[in-house]
């Protein structure tokens, strides 16, 4: 399952990032790490991009970002 998965209200634990290079630096420089918690805040009327809260702030991703991170439903 993937966070793009998740409904908002849903929440899960980061299990993997499919990405590689500067985008897979870039989120794990914003929080997404194996092992974290995550919670879908909102979703856009378009479905892009998705608010999630990871720690202690929220984090806004578009769908093919959300789509790279690998989640364990909580």
């Amino acid at each position: 399952m993937t966070l793009a998965d998740l409904k908002p209200g849903e929440a899960g634990k980061i299990v993997k990032i499919n990405a590689e290079g500067a985008l897979k630096r870039r989120l794990m420089d914003m929080g997404v790490v194996g092992g974290t918690g995550v919670r879908v805040e909102k979703v856009a009327p378009m479905g892009d991009p998705i608010e999630v809260r990871i720690k202690s702030y929220a984090l806004s991703l578009r769908r093919g970002e959300a789509k790279s991170i690998e989640v364990e439903a909580q």
